[in-house]
């Protein structure tokens, strides 16, 4: 039976605007609900992915809304200026023009520089990498008066993150591909093949959590042939995980014990834990990795939430490596983007159908209304701080965003 006082989650919003038929308007005529969005070049020299597709931005400008992007945004992802002009987009040689928006998306969190360039009221929609996040960040965000989206932590009804599942597909094959190399490395792995041959015993991988990464990451490890074993203390997580797969995996709750001893003769440990809410928590101890064998590898898929190794620091694609304790570690917060055209793709299309119904709302802001998920990812609202982690992390005060919207729900 229907239920016509139920609210739409991510996933129907999604799964509408794919069946739905649309129509090719030629002259985009101006609606009450027109967003104008914006799209910076990102000036990290590590970040390679851009919001939005061309495909996605011609599918915006037919619904009559306005895009505006930078002049080589999507260089790194293999699109063109000429391209996203082809799409409707208006291509801007200025920063200060794409600023002026009022949906403003990045896929790497604003410098210092550029929140002086927010305006109040406006939409920033970006990743939140906890690990780099600062006092002086949140202040500069408060007195900027916008409105702060966390990607990852957009939620849909049944509990899922939807942007996190894609970019969490993305960064499970990547992690052990990653991995290989490392571990295949003379000047720094042990020169091993992950997965072996005749005659040779199979690499061991030991993988921390059983959620989409640790999926995608057990599906590639296995695929290569090699030994895999998966910790994580969401049983149903692992019996999903066994029977999606069909294997006989190795599958175990953290128990410290379990986990000491799988750790000890490991050559590629990937952690994949995440956190619903703030930090991730720390699995693996300092003394656990330096019983590990020397040259084995380290990937560290959460360290965006702060890391679930103790010895793990930030690092970026250009310098993506460290090695301590003789443990290779790999901790690059966005790893997705060392395949930056197939992230974009996908990180477009969770993002277009969110702004698509944006615009049917009537704004962006009418739309927090209807969408607890999307509620639950803004982490600064007009001032206010609304994380209860980094409001506890930084003793700052903290407001709950579901009260600020009370008059209106």
């Amino acid at each position: 039976m229907e239920n016509s006082g139920r609210k739409p989650g991510f996933s129907e919003i999604i799964a509408q605007s794919a069946i739905e038929t649309q129509e090719q308007v030629m002259i985009p005529t101006k609606k009450s609900g027109q967003l104008f969005i914006g799209i910076p070049k990102e000036l990290s020299p590590y970040e390679n992915r851009i919001a939005l597709s061309p495909d996605s931005v011609q599918l915006l400008v037919s619904h009559g809304h306005r895009v505006i992007i930078e002049s080589k945004a999507g260089e790194r992802s293999n699109f063109t200026d000429n391209e996203y002009s082809e799409a409707g987009a208006e291509v801007a040689h200025s920063r200060k023009e794409v600023f002026k928006s009022n949906i403003l998306i990045k896929v790497a969190p604003p410098t210092m520089d550029e929140i002086s360039e927010l305006h109040p009221d406006q939409v920033l929609i970006c990743p939140l990498h906890l690990p780099l996040i600062t006092q002086e960040f949140l202040a500069a965000l408060k007195k900027s008066k916008v409105i702060a989206l966390a990607m990852e932590y957009l939620q849909d009804d049944d509990g899922s993150y939807p942007l996190v599942r894609m970019m969490s597909e993305l960064a499970g094959l990547s992690a052990v591909l990653t991995a290989a190399d490392l571990l295949a490395r003379s000047n720094e792995g042990k020169g091993v093949l992950l997965g072996g041959i005749s005659g040779v015993p199979n690499a061991k991988v030991v993988i921390l959590g059983a959620g989409v990464v640790g999926e995608f990451a057990t599906r590639a490890a296995l695929g290569l042939g090699a030994e895999v074993r998966i910790f994580d203390n969401n049983i149903y997580k692992l019996m999903r995980l066994k029977s999606r797969l069909g294997e006989s995996l190795y599958t175990s709750s953290i128990n410290l014990h379990y986990l000491k001893a799988q750790l000890l003769d490991a050559d590629v440990v990937i952690g994949a834990i995440h956190s619903k809410i703030g930090r991730t928590p720390m699995i693996v101890t300092e003394e656990m990795v330096m019983n590990m064998k020397q040259g084995s590898v380290i990937i560290d898929v959460s360290i965006d939430q702060g890391g679930c190794f103790e010895t793990s620091q930030v690092t970026n694609l250009e310098k993506p490596t460290f090695i301590k304790h003789g443990v290779v570690h790999f901790c690059v917060p966005n790893i997705a983007s060392k395949v930056p055209r197939t992230a974009s793709l996908a990180m477009s299309n969770v993002l277009t159908p969110i702004l698509l119904k944006a615009g049917q709302s009537g704004s962006i802001n009418d739309l927090f209304y209807l969408l607890t998920g999307l509620r639950k990812g803004i982490y600064i609202y007009k001032g206010c701080l609304t994380n209860r982690y980094l409001s506890d992390r930084f003793a700052l005060k903290y407001t709950d965003i579901d009260l600020l919207f009370t008059s209106r729900l």
